[in-house]
């Protein structure tokens, strides 16, 4: 019963409560990109959060029972992954132009200087680590502990990740769906964090640059 608790308190302090207060305060919002207020939440949130998960792992089990050293796997399915979620991205943006419907809630705000592009960097990265962290390292690593096979934990995963993302619309939900569907299928796979993150890091980055370059 600890680690339902646990998971669950996890995810409303950490994940949850966060997405509910972008939707409710997206109005309040500065329009542009923020240099500080993206630094703030990397150092008082991203670092802080993914410090407090990997206590609660290492805890549990010792950093050699966790297999999380980076290898091969690790490039393997960073390999896969990153062109899957551009591809499932694209696809998506071309159907919500294509289709219509609600628009996103969030606007995206590219940096404008090179200062602003490694701070964002630095968010992505952090930002990216605790997402897999949690999302599929930690619900998918101890889903025998959560008493689920691969398609339930797969699907439990999937969930708690598109649902800290409806705050993006119905499109950003979809494209939340569809992409944590992917990147757990592929740790599931590989058994691997790091080609999962970077990956997750790059198509976040690539969305800024895109953004950047056509907007």
């Amino acid at each position: 019963m600890g680690i339902y608790i646990e998971t669950l308190i996890l995810y409303i302090v950490l994940f949850f409560s966060g997405a509910a207060g972008s939707f409710l305060n997206n109005s309040s919002t500065p329009e542009g990109f923020s240099a500080g207020m993206v630094l703030t939440r990397t150092f008082l949130h991203n670092i802080p959060s993914l410090a407090l998960i990997w206590y609660l792992l290492l805890k549990a089990k010792p950093v050699k029972d966790w297999e999380i050293k980076p290898a091969k796997k690790d490039l393997i399915s960073g390999l896969i992954t990153f062109p899957c979620l551009l591809i499932t991205g694209f696809l998506v943006a071309h159907a919500s132009s294509g289709i219509g419907g609600a628009a996103a809630v969030v606007s995206i705000y590219s940096p404008s200087s090179p200062s602003g592009w490694v701070i964002l960097c630095i968010f992505c990265v952090s930002a990216a680590y605790l997402e897999e962290s949690f999302f599929r390292f930690y619900l998918l690593s101890r889903m025998d502990e959560l008493r689920l096979n691969a398609p339930a934990a797969l699907a439990v995963s999937t969930a708690l990740f598109s649902i800290c993302h409806i705050y993006e619309g119905p499109w950003g939900f979809l494209n939340a769906v569809l992409s944590g569907t992917i990147l757990a299928f592929i740790f599931l796979r590989y058994r691997s964090l790091h080609g999962i993150a970077i990956a997750h890091s790059l198509y976040n980055i690539s969305v800024y640059v895109i953004n950047a370059l056509f907007a």
